[in-house]
């Protein structure tokens, strides 16, 4: 069924245009929306009791309940508000919420607010205000509109980043990194002092080969540091002066700008936390296959995390055996092809191979690359561009020397940060070599139907090729000395021989490497959670000890960037900021919080603190974690309370140990990799720790499509507001008299096409919005928004309303009449794809069946005056979950004085969805002549005696003479007659 709009249909459903005085408009649509939201608020409704501790009320009401666990994606809380765009998952999970319900379920479905990080600050910077204050009032704004959404959370469990009684916990847990380590031979972290322990008697070697006995407090407490999961390192980070911070690589543009405020950004060495992600790279690999994800975001996880099989192939320094550089390659069959290595600029071995000549020009090509971003360093078009060292290196498998170059298309994020380049098999290595006038020399012999397109003849060598050959290929045979002869092998078979002869020469071995880089976790601003650790005049990190948590944030008036340091005093200049200018973070201007004196367990003395503070990453890595037991002081979340939540989907009892988690998170694709990739990294740690009792954090993950809308760009290209854009005289848009162009892209307010929930609660009420969105197309895909065509979902309601309120008198129209036998068979139908429909999140098709009975219903009321109750109740129930402010209105009318929030969801009786009586068409020599009803489980000699009574019988058989009668019963009847 498709939405009814038109602009005459709009103004026709506005406010006040309905004149009976009882009507469903949007004056009565707010009244019992405001009314009902007070209810649930005040009686407690949707609260969901744990097993123990502060919130286990009414546990005991609900204990043979399944439990289940939904989980939207928590927002930062904009300055600018909601949008109609945002709360479209939120109502999904609002509606499967309630349906769960209304089948038996104890759910847990809550809410909060990633109320730290830039965002926020840049708009508090921006407005002028505190970043505690504008984040307070934003917050209270969306609260305030989700409220109105009718949205069923327990608000008694909702929290917010930047709330200290929350971020005591994710400091808590940062220590929990901080004092752990990866044993690599258990697979899993384990408390840094068992690694101190195992030291200390000789069962784990120290790294070096020095003894632990003969080092120092200070090179001992080094030696550990090296281990933990939380380390301190010198990195080549993404600098913004502009914003005076670093930032992730996802927050620099292809075009080397921030994000936020398109600030330049510089690639430079600073001194920051990390955590040791890459440890957990294989695990979080192989756990992907059992979760319940879609496939696209398990392999989005996959790519980033990177893994390459291949092999390590160290290099000697040609005259200097003892230097030896170590490349990674996938492909160490083409070993022979090798005619060059290049290293990341950012690699530490560049300086020790560059010579002397070389320096100048390298120092000065480190620089440019420093300033380029990863993304534009790998982009496949552009020029390559590089540097000779002036150093060679020896290729073991031919024994030639080949040149070392410095090229910033390599990274050191991956693999070692170095290169073997096989040209006439690698197209950017092919593109470089030309470029730089370097050999190319090929290990395969490509296809004959591929020289042939390119119009080369069989042996062409590869240096008139006009580009690499990366396919499959017979390889050519050794060109010299004692490597492998591959002729006849297969790829595989190949790389396996070229592993075992660099072994056994003890020139490299099978390796494996990721993608996927350590973490980077400081940022230099203020909003953001403190770290947990102070530095004493070693300066090496000391963590804090719990019962000094939370480390809250000083009060400050200036948190913004210091002037100079990010290239201007203006807290709103546009300048970019200077590439030398120094990180000074706003903490560091706090007097007297920067040094701090404590008794640590050895007397008083100073301390330094960390003036960086942590991503806003991280309070979104464990915020679900929070929701099951907000209230508890002593832990993150009570062990009980926690197993109880995050069992697998049948409760754990057919499940292997470690397996579960949030039973459905929903939330934007946008957030497939990083926040999803953090947080199960997070969890596993304290999987291994014995903190939490599942090994993923969400075991069903569900990406909702976004709401689409029309935008305006000007002359100049800039966005318009678009809802001040009209049409003009011509038909096309203008904006204040200007013509503007149509654009098309996804609701927001970068693009100043954002609708505000508030214009569709006043115009319309919050249930119509919550079926428009519903009703616009499956959860999961993007779709239009068109405001003229929601007025479909409007009358809809207004249709259910009329069926069981009389407009004119305010009385209940509903009858106990039985229900007929049509009507009983499409109620118990539309019960059936209901109930698949919600429980598959397929909102579309549920409500077009809602509407379809609906109609019916209207229909029974017009020729009858009233409905069957026994139509009016199961419908009010199956539209609940969708539109429950008027169904529960509507549900009291009927004569109940309880919510329908935990009434049992209709169920189908599979009897009344069998036809009792069928009509058959009959045939009188082929031709259909009329159709005769019988009983549905009539047999032939039944169907043939109703046949001869029916009055079609004798008016289709006079005058002629019955040859036969053939009967398929519950199809068609033929009779086969002639002239009598």
């Amino acid at each position: 069924m498709s939405v009814e709009s038109g602009s005459n249909e709009v103004e026709a459903a506005a406010p006040g245009a309905a004149t009976s005085p009882f009507a469903y408009n949007a004056q009565r649509a707010g009244e019992i929306e405001s009314r009902w939201q007070r209810r649930w608020a005040d009686q407690g409704t949707f609260e969901s009791p744990n097993p123990v501790g502060p919130l286990s009320a009414g546990f005991d009401k609900v204990e043979g309940r399944r439990k289940f666990f939904i989980l939207d994606m928590f927002p930062y809380p904009s300055g600018s508000g909601l949008h109609v765009g945002h709360p479209l998952g939120y109502i999904g999970t609002d509606v499967l919420a309630r349906y769960l319900r209304m089948t038996g379920h104890h759910v847990l479905h809550t809410f909060g607010y990633d109320a730290f990080g830039l965002p926020a600050e840049q708009y508090a910077i921006e407005t002028g205000q505190h970043p505690a204050i504008t984040t307070q009032n934003n917050i209270d704004n969306m609260r305030e509109q989700l409220r109105r959404l009718g949205l069923g959370h327990d608000t008694r469990r909702e929290v917010a980043t930047a709330d200290p009684s929350f971020y005591r916990w994710t400091q808590w847990i940062f220590l929990q990194l901080f004092n752990s380590w990866y044993d690599e031979a258990a697979d899993r972290a384990r408390p840094i002092s068992e690694l101190v322990g195992e030291l200390a008697v000789g069962q784990r070697p120290v790294p070096g080969g020095e003894s632990w006995d003969e080092l120092s407090a200070v090179q001992r407490r080094q030696v550990v540091d090296g281990f933990r999961l939380a380390y301190i390192s010198s990195e080549m980070v993404n600098w913004c002066p502009g914003l005076g911070t670093v930032l992730a690589n996802e927050e620099v543009t292809a075009e080397g700008r921030s994000d936020v405020g398109n600030h330049l950004v510089y690639r430079r060495p600073l001194r920051q936390w990390m955590l040791r992600i890459t440890a957990y790279a294989e695990r979080l690999l192989a756990d992907l296959d059992a979760l319940d994800w879609p496939e696209s975001i398990k392999q989005l996880q996959r790519n980033w995390i990177g893994q390459g099989d291949g092999a390590r192939i160290d290099l000697a320094k040609a005259g200097d055996p003892g230097t030896v550089l170590t490349v990674f390659t996938t492909r160490p069959d083409t070993l022979a092809g090798a005619t060059y290595v290049v290293l990341a600029p950012e690699h530490p071995l560049v300086d020790k191979l560059t010579a002397a000549s070389s320096k100048e020009a390298v120092d000065t090509y480190r620089n440019q690359a420093a300033q380029v971003s990863d993304r534009q360093r790998t982009a496949a078009a552009g020029a390559k561009t590089g540097v000779f060292t002036g150093c060679h290196v020896v290729n073991p498998a031919n024994g030639e020397a080949i040149g070392v170059y410095v090229a910033d298309y390599i990274l050191m994020g991956y693999g070692t940060g170095a290169i073997m380049a096989v040209p006439a098999h690698d197209q950017r290595d092919f593109e470089f070599a030309r470029k730089f006038g370097l050999e190319i020399r090929a290990v395969l012999e490509p296809a004959s139907e591929w020289l042939a397109s390119r119009g080369l003849a069989e042996g062409a060598p590869a240096d008139t090729w006009p580009e690499s050959y990366a396919d499959e290929g017979e390889y050519l045979p050794p060109s010299g000395g004692a490597f492998v002869d591959f002729t006849g092998m297969t790829e595989q078979a190949a790389i396996t021989a070229t592993i075992e002869w660099l072994a056994e020469r003890d020139l490299g071995g099978a390796a494996r490497f990721y993608r996927l880089r350590d973490w980077l976790f400081s940022r230099q601003r203020y909003w953001g959670e403190p770290f947990p650790i102070v530095y004493d005049q070693h300066d090496l990190p000391v963590a804090l000890p719990d019962d000094q948590l939370p480390v809250l944030l000083p009060e400050m008036t200036e948190f913004r960037p210091a002037a100079g340091d990010s290239g201007g005093s203006s807290p709103r200049a546009s300048t970019e900021g200077s590439e030398a200018a120094e990180p000074v973070p706003p903490l560091s201007r706090v007097a007297g919080w920067s040094e701090v004196e404590l008794d640590l367990g050895e007397g008083p003395q100073r301390y330094r603190r960390e003036l960086n503070t942590m991503p806003q990453w991280a309070g979104s890595c464990w915020y679900y974690l929070r929701y099951l037991d907000p209230t508890n002081d002593q832990r993150f979340a009570d062990p009980v309370v926690e197993r109880y939540w995050m069992a697998g989907p049948d409760g754990g009892e057919t499940l292997l140990a470690g397996d579960g988690g949030v039973d459905l998170y929903v939330g934007g694709v946008e957030h497939a990799v990083l926040h999803l990739l953090y947080a199960r990294f997070w969890h596993k740690v304290l999987f291994d720790l014995g903190q939490v009792s599942t090994r993923e954090p969400f075991f069903r993950l569900y990406n909702q499509g976004y709401i689409l809308a029309d935008a305006f760009t000007d002359s100049r290209g800039l966005y318009v507001p678009a809802a001040e854009v009209t049409a003009g005289g011509d038909g096309r848009p203008s904006y204040r008299g200007e013509p503007v162009t149509r654009r098309a892209g996804k609701m927001g307010k970068s693009l100043k096409n954002g609708v505000s929930p508030d214009d569709i609660y006043a115009q319309y009420g919050a249930d119509t919005l919550r079926i428009y969105e519903m009703f616009m197309g499956p959860l999961n895909v993007d779709r239009p928004w068109r405001t003229n065509d929601i007025v479909g979902a409007y009358r809809f309601l207004q249709r259910l309303w009329r069926c069981i309120v009389d407009e004119e008198t305010g009385a209940v129209t509903v009858s106990d009449d039985p229900l007929d036998e049509d009507t009983t068979r499409l109620l118990h139908a539309t019960i059936v794809s209901v109930r698949e429909d919600l429980e598959g999140l397929r909102f579309n098709t549920a409500v077009a069946e809602l509407m379809k009975l609906t109609s019916h219903a209207a229909g029974i009321a017009r020729e009858h005056g009233a409905i069957p109750r026994q139509l009016a109740e199961p419908l009010t129930l199956m539209v609940a979950p969708l539109a429950p402010h008027v169904a529960e209105e509507l549900w009291g009318k009927l004569g109940h004085g309880e919510s329908l929030a935990y009434q049992a969801f209709p169920e189908a009786d599979e009897s009344a969805l069998q036809a009792t009586t069928v009509e058959i068409p009959v045939q009188v020599n082929g031709k259909v002549r009329f159709v005769v009803t019988v009983p549905a489980q009539a047999d032939q000699a039944e169907i043939e005696r109703l046949l001869r009574a029916d009055a079609g019988f004798a008016a289709a058989t006079s005058g002629v003479v019955v040859d036969r009668v053939i009967i398929v019963p519950g199809r068609i009847i033929s009779l086969v007659v002639r002239p009598s």
